[in-house]
């Protein structure tokens, strides 16, 4: 099977935050590997397909307003319709509030704040590849 990828980077704002101290909440990160998904099957199936399931999903570090996340997925195993997938979700730039509002460092090893797996499926009559 060749190896099916997908990675997307965006910047979580302040519309993201859901706690106190401009904290994001961890379904953030599963709503991002849910956008990775899609595209995987996009490219795998040329349709979007639909989520079954996800497991082990662990959140490791906090994300706030201002960072960087950039989230990486792949299908590991393809089945007749079902595609079991894996995410990393890594924090590659940190907002420094505490030196000015804009302040931000870029990380030179980036910084894993959620991992999880899930599985998709995509029904037979929809896929196109």
């Amino acid at each position: 099977m060749e190896k099916i990828t997908s990675t997307l980077r965006v910047r979580m704002s302040y519309k993201d935050v859901h706690y106190g101290g401009n904290l994001v909440d961890g379904a953030h990160m599963v709503h991002l590997f849910g956008d990775v998904a899609t595209e995987l099957l996009i490219k795998a199936d040329g349709d979007e397909g639909l989520f079954l399931k996800y497991s082990d999903i662990q959140f490791l570090a906090p994300v706030f307003a201002g960072d960087f996340i950039e989230v990486y997925g792949e299908i590991y195993e393809m089945g007749n319709t079902s595609r079991k997938m894996k995410f990393e979700a890594r924090k590659v730039t940190s907002a420094r509030t505490d030196i000015s509002p804009s302040a931000a460092d870029f990380l030179e090893e980036p910084v894993v704040v959620c991992k999880g797996e899930g599985i998709c499926v995509v029904p037979k009559h929809l896929k196109r590849k």
